[in-house]
């Protein structure tokens, strides 16, 4: 497993949609997810590879960025800097390479989650809007409350959006949620996404465009240069 320091800044990587799109998770709820070890062994190879995706991705930043300072007008012109660029470019081209090696080891991992989740989910085009927002809060984590005085009962997600019980009963009907009722109610049942209820939450977030995801290069952040001739 790839190490992950609590608060680490992340590289974002050009498939972190799809991963969104297949699990229903945020990219951090992910690698939190992880880090608690509440995947299956599935999900966990699949978070394991995009960790090791963004790590290579953060290395093909930095290489960007130093040949941007090298090629900014701040050093003198000479042989030494000549040097520095060429050395520089071929630790790019190994970033580059080395990402796009991760990138493919996460699609091979990817790949079988959306098609499991395309075929369980033949009539999730009919979810609507509101009921895509309420999945989409639930699968971050929610608990079904009753208040004490009033004995009116709402569904609190993580997030803290707050779902009417009227819509957690909807989609229990429909099978998209599952409700713990081993726990008290007034102390908070835990509500979770079941496989059809992951499934058409993928479908709805899916677009023609995420099926087959391009590599775009990195994006510079520096200021442009003018194109160098290696020696």
């Amino acid at each position: 497993m790839s190490a992950h320091a609590p608060g680490a800044r992340r590289a974002v990587s050009p498939l972190d949609h799809r991963l969104e799109a297949a699990t229903g998770h945020d990219i951090d709820t992910l690698w939190d997810y992880r880090d608690r070890r509440v995947l299956d062994e599935q999900h966990t190879l699949l978070v394991d590879r995009h960790r090791d995706l963004a790590r290579t991705q953060t290395g093909v930043v930095f290489y960007l960025r130093l040949l941007n300072r090298l090629s900014s007008g701040e050093f003198d012109v000479d042989c030494a800097l000549f040097t520095r660029i060429d050395r520089a470019v071929d630790q790019l081209e190994e970033a580059a390479d080395a990402r796009d090696a991760a990138a493919r080891d996460v699609l091979a991992a990817l790949e079988p989650i959306e098609a499991a989740a395309a075929s369980c989910a033949p009539d999730t085009q009919h979810l609507s809007t509101d009921d895509q927002a309420a999945l989409l809060a639930i699968a971050g984590g929610a608990k079904l409350y009753e208040h004490l005085l009033t004995g009116r009962m709402s569904v609190t997600a993580a997030s803290g959006t707050r779902i009417p019980h009227a819509t957690l009963r909807r989609l229990e009907d429909g099978g998209l949620v599952t409700l713990d009722t081993s726990h008290p109610v007034h102390a908070g049942q835990p509500v979770a996404l079941t496989d059809a209820g992951r499934a058409a939450l993928v479908a709805a977030r899916r677009t023609p465009t995420a099926l087959e995801p391009k590599l775009p290069p990195p994006q510079s952040t520096g200021p442009p240069s003018t194109p160098l001739q290696r020696r």
